[in-house]
C-alpha cells in the first residue's frame, strides 16, 4: 500500500503527482498489462535481445 503524507497546507495536485510517481515506480500497471496476455518465452526472449540492440546503438551514438 503506498501512503503518501500530506503536508499541512500543501496543494493537492502536488501530492496527487507524488502518489502516481511513487505508483508508477511500482511496476503494478507494467505488470497487470504483460499478465492480460501470456507470451512464450521464446518471444519474451527474442523482445530482450531486440530491445538490447537498439539501447545498445542509443548509446553507441551518444
Amino acid at each position: 500500500m503506498i501512503i503518501i503524507p500530506v503536508k499541512e497546507g500543501e496543494n493537492i495536485d502536488r501530492a496527487l503527482k507524488r502518489f502516481k510517481r511513487k505508483f508508477e515506480r511500482t511496476g503494478t500497471i507494467k505488470e497487470l498489462r504483460s499478465r492480460q496476455a501470456f507470451k512464450k518465452p521464446s518471444v519474451a526472449k527474442r523482445e530482450e535481445k531486440i530491445r538490447a540492440v537498439y539501447v545498445q546503438q542509443l548509446q553507441r551514438e551518444e
